[in-house]
């Protein structure tokens, strides 16, 4: 009992997994259903989001100045095959395996030349390379402060002068009838986390500066314990600025949405576009 217990403790900010999310094997499976449901906003957005999403990221930046994009976090390519469609030249990167082979599938299927690889985007090392940077469905938010300060550098080193960044971030919106709470549950016949039997103990923590934290603990029959921690950092449309300029970009737009809706007070996401002004630019 002591050491179940254990796992209800509060756990030190930013604290890691101690297992896979999105490289799991089981896991990956389910994510991977959720990205292709249409209707379903879960690991990707509705479908018919990013339709108008990217018929407004060709509005800001066409294909045409903006050949060379790079796709943070691409899952398992569907805005990277949307926006190949309209003459992007692309490279897509996404820490999920079963993700990006399913995307290096359906280019096939497609004929499409993007270029997929599996890597962690917090090792990218690009210089001078893309128009177009994109990092879409609030990944950013779940970095902590020294991986997202680290990130901004090397994407403002990977994109030519004149270049634009498009980001997109949460609001304190977003989590504003959330408290704290612990609760459990007990999949007898396997489900999202595990295929076999399991207990969950869930759990959401509020720490202070914006951050909060989704902690999911695993116990499957054997007593085998993992724990999965979603971090999540909130932001005013004037600290994530803060931390965009601090990276050296500047000419920051800001909207509601990847869709260009103006941004509003009451907006549960905040959209960004920045650039890269060095030199003469463009």
């Amino acid at each position: 009992m002591k050491n179940l217990f254990k796992y209800l403790e509060r756990p030190a900010v930013y604290a890691k997994s101690t297992s896979k999310f999105w490289d799991d094997e089981h896991i990956s499976k389910g994510l991977l259903q959720a990205h292709l449901n249409p209707q379903l906003e879960a690991a990707s957005r509705q479908h018919d989001f990013m339709d108008r999403s990217v018929e407004w990221i060709v509005e800001i930046a066409p294909s045409s100045v903006y050949s060379h994009l790079l796709d943070l976090g691409c899952g398992p390519g569907l805005y990277a095959e949307r926006l190949c469609k309209k003459g992007y030249q692309i490279k897509g990167i996404d820490y999920s395996k079963r993700s990006i082979d399913y995307a290096i599938k359906k280019a096939a299927e497609n004929n499409q030349d993007i270029q997929y690889l599996y890597q962690n985007y917090l090792d990218i090392d690009y210089d001078n390379e893309f128009d177009l940077v994109t990092l879409i469905y609030c990944d950013f938010v779940v970095l902590s402060d020294e991986d997202r300060a680290s990130l901004l550098k090397k994407i403002y080193k990977a994109m030519r002068p004149g270049g634009k960044f498009i980001v997109d971030v949460f609001t304190i919106k977003e989590f504003e009838d959330r408290k704290e709470s612990h609760t459990w549950e007990m999949s007898e016949k396997g489900g999202f986390w595990k295929p076999t039997k399991h207990l969950a103990l869930n759990a959401h923590y509020i720490y202070a500066n914006n951050v909060r934290l989704d902690q999911f603990t695993i116990i499957d029959e054997e007593g085998k314990v993992d724990i999965i921690r979603n971090w999540f950092k909130t932001y005013t449309k004037e600290t994530i600025v803060e931390e965009l300029k601090n990276a050296g970009f500047t000419n920051i737009k800001i909207y509601s949405d990847v869709a260009g809706e103006a941004y509003e007070d009451e907006s549960k996401t905040i959209c960004l576009v920045a650039e890269k002004n060095e030199a003469q630019g463009r």
